[in-house]
């Protein structure tokens, strides 16, 4: 019997010991390039007029359900937006049109909610990764113009800028990288990562300008450079 009870506690203690392993936990930063995909009515004419640059961060965790197979999930504070420009009103006196610009930053919290696929070792210590899945996110900050207010030159109105714009958004995510043992549990990563927006964020022209089918989509590629412990 004290075989028997000694026996199950070492099998208890060795699953213990290889299931608190299959858990990474590590920090990450990304900088990264960030665009909007515009759409709207030719008679509009709304463009992406160029992309910005920006920074985010935070946690990553790891759950491996197998050698080479993980979960990654964890919450990271990103940087979106772009240029866009567009046809509209001179004023609300002068129905002629002209070209505007916006200049817009956005900063989300965001999920992951992925899949990481490690090759075995393609040199000591050193495993490429592929990542696929996609990103739960919720807007924090909005800017257009680098101001927190926007008064739109064809009405003369001022609104906050937090006004224009959704607060949830999703995205597809794909990525690969190259990540490096250091320690018994210390591992160096980094990577490229591709994050394509799914929901159209603008509701300003829609709601308040009464502009139908005008689309804003978030596009971003991040370097991820991180260590895990």
């Amino acid at each position: 019997m004290k075989k028997t009870m000694l026996a199950l506690a070492l099998l208890l203690g060795g699953v213990a010991t290889k299931a608190s392993a299959q858990v990474e936990i590590g920090l990450k930063v990304s900088p990264s390039i960030t665009s909007l995909r515009v759409s709207s009515p030719a008679e509009r004419n709304f463009q992406s007029d160029g992309s910005r640059a920006g920074i985010g961060g935070g946690i990553i965790v790891d759950y491996f359900f197998g050698e080479n197979y993980a979960f990654s999930t964890g919450l990271n504070l990103t940087f979106k937006g772009g240029n866009v420009r567009y046809l509209t009103e001179n004023s609300p006196s002068d129905n002629g049109l002209s070209t505007q610009k916006q200049k817009i930053g956005l900063q989300y919290l965001e999920i992951p909610l992925t899949l990481k696929l490690f090759t075995n070792e393609i040199a000591t210590d050193t495993k490429l990764y592929f990542q696929v899945g996609g990103t739960a996110n919720a807007r924090v900050a909005s800017r257009i113009n680098g101001n927190k207010f926007y008064t739109d030159p064809s009405t003369g109105n001022e609104t906050k800028a937090s006004s224009h714009f959704i607060v949830p958004d999703a995205a597809l995510l794909g990525g690969l990288g190259v990540e490096y043992q250091v320690g018994q549990s210390t591992k160096v990563f980094a990577g490229v990562s591709y994050h394509r927006g799914l929901f159209n964020i603008e509701r300003y022209f829609d709601n308040t300008r009464k502009l139908k089918d005008v689309s804003f989509k978030n596009n971003e590629v991040a370097l991820d450079l991180g260590l895990k412990f």
